[in-house]
């Protein structure tokens, strides 16, 4: 898999969990549930648009630092769906949204890592 494959990959993936980060936003509000939800949805829907300017980057070093920002993004939402799991502040199963910044992460890592040249 090239480069230019990992990247249509982590922009269709980032972009498909920010919408279901928005629709999880969209019950935890309902829930009355306003301060973690907020911290979620704004550091979810940065990793894919980090990613956007990334493959929009003027230079490798542009590139590698949109995704470096995306993947710490990506470990923030992990943070606040750790955080919402565990308090059970509201009763919502976060394992599978868990299950895919798991996956986005990996792919960031990676992208990152190979455009480094550190394989």
């Amino acid at each position: 898999m090239g480069m230019v494959e990992k990247d249509n990959l982590i922009k269709k993936k980032s972009f498909a969990f920010a919408l279901s980060i928005i629709a999880l936003y969209k019950v935890l509000v309902k829930s009355n549930e306003w301060v973690i939800s907020k911290q979620l949805l704004r550091s979810a829907t940065s990793i894919g648009a980090n990613v956007e300017e990334a493959i929009a980057g003027q230079s490798r070093k542009d590139f590698v630092h949109k995704m470096s920002i995306a993947s710490k993004e990506a470990r923030e939402t992990r943070y606040w769906l750790n955080l919402l799991n565990e308090s059970k502040l509201v009763e919502v199963n976060c394992s599978k949204y868990l299950a895919e910044i798991d996956q986005i992460i990996a792919i960031l890592i990676k992208i990152v890592k190979t455009t480094n040249g550190d394989q």
